[in-house]
């Protein structure tokens, strides 16, 4: 198991593709070997800098995310992505693969693009993306991004796995109202109003910018990007306003901030995963369902019950 991992990780450090695309479907399939490899990949990890794209169905964030490939690509950086999709009910996995996406950065070796399942987790996000992004990371990537399914209110998750995050809207009333009632406004470091070739973009606008001022005063005011991404419209804008971000938080220290809370939520997703297999051990066996059977027979309460079965 070690010498498997450990051959992984020194292929995915030296730029092997195969060795990146094992190592994430070995953090995705969990386990002591996926154990084994975070641990070697993650002193190797931290240079990365995270971009997180959310949105509405629809609202064009896989064009988009194909577009700002393409503006990093321009300046000689390498991409990590992360597509993170639907589960099939049928396979588990990612209904739309990433071939079907990004097609001309294929054949490209300096992009590497994932589609991941979120295998029923409400967040949009699979419970291994922060590992995926370990491997990404500690692969050389300067810029990773991660693309999420729109699934309404619970994406706000995204927010906990980039540095910087985008959100993408479209023209209409309607948009702008489902952004603020998931919470996506008040995570949002950029917001994007794609398809501003569209009747009612100047509306949606000003809708936008009315319900940041009605949000209160903040460190950092979002600016709100017009794009047309099927014709790279504002693109160089987006990636311009991406940067400025960056450069926001690298300036005072926020940077360091918002990656420590990042830390404190996964250790806290992990114990309780740990705790959550503790559980399923102790509620299971002839010891449990003994103590179930003496409080149907009320030789026992259940507060008791529960401590004699947490003590022994």
């Amino acid at each position: 198991m070690k010498a498997d991992a450990a051959a992984l990780v020194e292929g995915a450090r030296a730029g092997d593709r195969g060795a990146v695309a094992r190592l994430i479907s070995l953090v995705e399939s969990g386990g002591p070997e996926a154990t084994e490899a975070v641990a070697r990949l993650h002193p190797h990890t931290g240079a990365a800098y995270t971009i997180g794209i959310t949105g509405a169905p629809g609202a064009g964030k896989s064009t988009i995310t194909d577009r700002l490939i393409a503006r990093i690509r321009r300046d000689g950086h390498e991409v990590g992505v992360l597509a993170i999709d639907p589960t099939s009910p049928f396979t588990g996995g990612a209904i739309l693969g990433d071939r079907v996406r990004m097609q001309e950065h294929a054949t490209d070796d300096g992009v590497f693009i994932r589609s991941m399942a979120t295998r029923g987790h409400l967040g949009g996000l699979a419970l291994a993306t922060p590992q995926a992004l370990r491997v990404l990371d500690a692969a050389g990537k300067p810029w990773l991004i991660v693309e999420t399914v729109g699934v309404g209110q619970v994406e706000v998750e995204i927010a906990g796995s980039a540095d910087t995050t985008v959100v993408v809207v479209t023209p209409g009333w309607g948009d702008g109202v489902q952004a603020a009632k998931a919470g996506l406004l008040e995570i949002a470091d950029v917001l994007v109003v794609n398809k501003a070739d569209r009747v009612g973009v100047d509306d949606t606008v000003r809708d936008l910018t009315q319900m940041l001022e009605l949000g209160g005063s903040r460190p950092w005011t979002p600016p709100i990007v017009q794009t047309v991404a099927t014709d790279n419209r504002g693109v160089d804008e987006l990636f311009d306003a991406i940067v400025a971000h960056r450069a926001f938080l690298e300036s005072d220290g926020q940077l360091a901030g918002r990656r420590a809370d990042r830390a404190r939520e996964e250790l806290r997703s992990i114990v309780g995963a740990r705790l959550a297999a503790q559980v399923g051990e102790v509620c299971s066996g002839p010891a449990f369902d003994a103590m179930v059977d003496r409080v149907v027979k009320r030789e026992i309460d259940p507060y008791a019950a529960v401590d004699a079965l947490v003590e022994d």
